[in-house]
């Protein structure tokens, strides 16, 4: 008997299942939150990762929701990506998450009770990692898999990271490399290797615990974790949120393996939000060669974390980085605005 496969089941994968950047802020321009609102501190007027409510005493509460359909065949590893993904979200805002409820759609004619247990089970051990109970959710029947998150968090006001606090000058730091989404599409078409789903998936469920260590650093002035948009969408979010400009070293940018990449790129297998991320963002950067594009416009699932560091405080972040065992990549930084919002070199 033939084992499922997941990402045979729904039209997307992961992040990519993102709505489109151009249609999204069509869908938010009339419902983008005030800052005047009661005990709001951060809501959706920044593109920020969460929502953050003050409750008093300097600290507030984040909370954040992700969901998408099946980016792996395999239901515990789903599960575990998708968890990971979504409290990324919380380590994103410089926060600690302290609790997790589900989010399942379901076939169960098509694909039964017993993959979704397993699905469940992956999420219940990436939130064991993330020391945080998976307290509960809520389940519907669907056409197409998807699974999913709400997670609330902790922070002190004074920690709280946005999209908005780079400073002109900043150093800018990824911690995972890219290209989950270009593997991602070689699997839904038949085409990776189990060697190169393990290397996808090793990344995809690597927690971004990380973050919540870079809130309490006074030399780390914005985070945010790259995700559906890109890399470059992600940058861009924050370059208007701190109405900057930045520039990065392309050679610099790591590649989840650029042999690998470079084999499917030339076959032309790459996810269709590649192209729909660049028509959205193509009026805000300088001009890219056709690899640029492809990979920064990747969109990712459960990527890594995008820092804006103080360049005096660069060895302290690096070494903290070190300490905690989380891979780092400097690609650029951070300058005064201008008219093209990312330069890449």
């Amino acid at each position: 008997m033939e084992p499922v496969r997941l990402t045979q089941f729904s039209h997307g994968s992961g992040c990519g299942c993102k709505i489109a950047p151009a249609d999204l802020e069509r869908i938010l321009k009339n419902a983008r939150t005030s800052s005047s609102e009661a005990n709001l501190l951060i809501g959706n007027h920044t593109s920020d990762d969460a929502a953050v409510i003050d409750i008093g005493n300097g600290q507030a509460i984040i909370s954040t929701t992700d969901f998408f359909m099946p980016i792996v065949d395999d239901a515990y590893e789903f599960g575990k990506i998708a968890a990971a993904n979504a409290i990324s979200d919380v380590y994103a805002m410089g926060g600690k998450p302290i609790t997790a409820i589900a989010i399942l759609g379901w076939p169960l004619e098509m694909l039964g009770a017993d993959l979704a247990a397993e699905v469940i089970a992956g999420a219940r051990e990436i939130c064991k990692e993330a020391e945080i109970s998976l307290s509960g959710g809520h389940s519907i029947e669907s056409k197409e898999p998807f699974f999913g998150l709400c997670v609330t968090g902790l922070i002190s006001h004074d920690q709280i990271k946005t999209n908005a606090g780079a400073q002109s000058g900043d150093l800018i730091y990824i911690t995972k490399p890219i290209g989950v989404g270009i593997i991602a599409t070689a699997l839904k078409r038949g085409l990776a290797s189990s060697e190169e789903v393990k290397l996808a998936t090793s990344t995809m469920t690597k927690l971004n615990k990380v973050g919540e260590l870079l809130g309490a650093e006074k030399g780390v002035n914005s985070i945010t974790d790259v995700t559906g948009f890109g890399l470059l969408g992600h940058l861009i979010e924050m370059c208007e949120g701190a109405e900057l400009s930045a520039e990065i070293n392309f050679d610099k940018v790591p590649l989840i393996d650029d042999a690998i990449l470079q084999e499917y790129l030339t076959k032309f297998v790459m996810p269709d939000n590649t192209m729909r991320n660049f028509k959205a963002f193509s009026s805000k950067v300088s001009k890219l060669n056709a690899r640029q594009l492809q990979l920064l416009c990747d969109p990712q699932t459960s990527g890594g974390l995008l820092i804006a560091v103080n360049p005096k405080s660069k060895d302290d972040i690096e070494s903290l980085l070190k300490k905690n065992d989380c891979f780092y990549a400097p690609i650029g930084s951070f300058k005064a605005p201008s008219s093209e919002l990312v330069t890449v070199i």
